[in-house]
């Protein structure tokens, strides 16, 4: 009964907010023209912009809704929501990119599309683009009028969380434990800073250098690059050591045979309540690929703006009053 409340009323949520696929038919004919070309452009420029996106996407939805608080800067009144410890390692060219969109629609469609909006199609054209499922993305989304960086902590998971922790949290936004580990496949794209997952190749106990569950072929590997991880911060490693540019199953592969990169990895085949999905995921691809897509649907609609309660920002980095 505790799972059926919250669930519920996600479904009330998102009939209440009526989105709907051809939104901007009308009112911005070319919305989705612009968002492809503004995409393909930066993607090709620089390839580590869709796992950027994605991530970005995922945090602004765990954080009061999809509402682009996430872009919003800080000022001298507010400390924003992008400036919370979880936040700061967000790529820099995710936010880039959403920019480039907004400023190419402004001068097509002023005032009409917002980046709410602009995150979510941006966020399943790229995933698609390095070889991810399509699904469909419902727009009508207003830009929320509230970014706090003290409203993150307990709405995204960290290092240091157990499972318990973790599954609890996705629970909380209405996601099953199914969902969560589709959700996580996000992580067969991008990259995971040094720092992120020293403990598990270094002085990891009294007993082991490194985590036993690890290949140690692997370890090896990131041993050397991560040599230098505490005076230079921007020493990284891909999440999918085998194909980190492309959108797969890959990631569910690597995790058995010890590839798995970050803690929450291994987490992952080490629990009882998720590893069966680790395995169906590993075997079947499209399996992956339709739970992955139904997860990212439903979470594209966690406490979505409509109408009085958001607006459509001029920019995407500032309120369009001080008010707000």
């Amino acid at each position: 009964m505790g799972f059926l409340i919250p669930f519920l009323l996600f479904l009330v949520a998102a009939a209440d907010a009526k989105l709907t696929p051809d939104y901007y038919r009308t009112t911005c004919p070319d919305f989705e023209r612009i968002i492809r070309e503004t995409i393909t452009n930066k993607q090709l420029t620089t390839p580590t912009t869709a796992a950027g996106v994605l991530r970005l996407f995922i945090h602004d939805c765990f954080v009061d809704g999809c509402d682009a608080s996430l872009l919003i800067t800080s000022d001298s009144f507010n400390t924003a929501e992008r400036d919370a410890d979880n936040n700061l390692s967000l790529a820099g060219d995710a936010f880039d990119v959403i920019t480039r969109a907004k400023v190419a629609l402004e001068l097509s469609c002023p005032q009409v599309v917002s980046c709410a909006d602009i995150i979510a199609q941006v966020t399943r054209d790229l995933v698609t683009m390095v070889g991810g499922p399509f699904y469909t993305v419902r727009l009508g989304r207003k830009d929320g009028l509230v970014s706090k960086a003290s409203r993150v902590a307990g709405n995204l998971p960290t290092l240091t969380m157990t499972m318990d922790e973790i599954l609890a949290l996705f629970a909380k936004k209405g996601f099953t434990t199914q969902e969560f580990v589709a959700l996580m496949g996000a992580h067969t794209i991008g990259f995971s800073h040094c720092k992120e997952f020293a403990n598990r190749i270094f002085n990891y106990s009294k007993s082991s250098a490194h985590d036993p569950a690890m290949n140690p072929t692997y370890v090896a590997g990131l041993s050397k690059l991560c040599a230098n991880y505490t005076t230079n911060g921007a020493m990284a490693a891909f999440n999918d050591v085998m194909t980190p540019g492309k959108f797969d199953n890959m990631y569910y592969r690597n995790i058995p045979r010890g590839l798995g990169l970050l803690s929450v990895d291994q987490m992952l085949f080490g629990d009882s309540r998720t590893r069966p999905y680790v395995t169906q995921y590993a075997n079947d691809q499209k399996a992956f690929f339709d739970a992955f897509s139904h997860a990212m649907e439903k979470l594209s609609l966690v406490e979505v703006k409509t109408g009085r309660k958001g607006e459509v920002r001029n920019r995407c980095d500032a309120f369009n009053s001080l008010s707000s």
